[in-house]
């Protein structure tokens, strides 16, 4: 906390645990894993890949929205605000929870991992269905600590414009994670992000 006060930090300390806000641990269905907050001004909220909804959809969030629309055909939204999947258990938890402006993973190693992984485990453990999204080589790490057969992963390449069209594109991660949510007596995730900007 020391570092909020010398220097500005991403997000708010108020939002830097709204993943567990609003995602309570027993309520998780499924985990997005990110890396780390957004570091550009007003844009972390404290959600993976989620930002606020009068903030720019940043360029993975797109991509996430081009992958719901071909997979589910879920129409793409005019605001990045993914507090809906949230309240319906999906954990979107960054491994690093805070950042300094304008420098990305300026807060690596600093024991945000420890306690991540130690979130991460606890999930694992837990005796109930769970489905892991792991996209790009950094949360595709986090594989190993997960051995639960209850439990589904599905890895693919990170939504970034530098890597999506190696293996994002055409996953299929939504549809697959409803069908193994159904499969197991659970409520499919309503993907579809609404647009909050009136018709002209």
């Amino acid at each position: 906390m020391e570092e909020y006060r010398t220097t500005k930090v991403f997000p708010p300390p108020q939002d830097m645990f709204n993943a567990f806000e609003y995602t309570p641990l027993n309520d998780v269905k499924v985990v997005i894993l990110g890396q780390d907050p957004y570091h550009n001004d007003g844009q972390a909220n404290g959600l993976c890949f989620s930002v606020r909804e009068d903030i720019d959809i940043p360029p993975s969030l797109v991509n996430i929205y081009k992958e719901l629309h071909s997979d589910l055909g879920c129409y793409i939204p005019d605001n990045g605000c993914l507090e809906k999947w949230a309240k319906q258990g999906v954990f979107l938890l960054n491994t690093v929870l805070t950042v300094r402006a304008h420098q990305a993973f300026s807060h690596r190693g600093i024991g945000w991992e420890q306690f991540t992984d130690a979130v991460i485990q606890t999930l694992n453990d837990q005796d109930r269905p769970i489905v892991y999204l792991l996209w790009g080589r950094p949360a595709q790490m986090k594989k190993a600590m997960l051995n639960n057969p209850k439990q589904l992963v599905l890895t693919a390449a990170h939504p970034s414009p530098l890597s999506a069209s190696r293996g994002f594109f055409g996953c299929r991660h939504f549809s697959q994670t409803n069908e193994f949510l159904e499969k197991n007596g659970l409520a499919p995730i309503d993907w579809q992000i609404e647009n909050i900007k009136k018709e002209q």
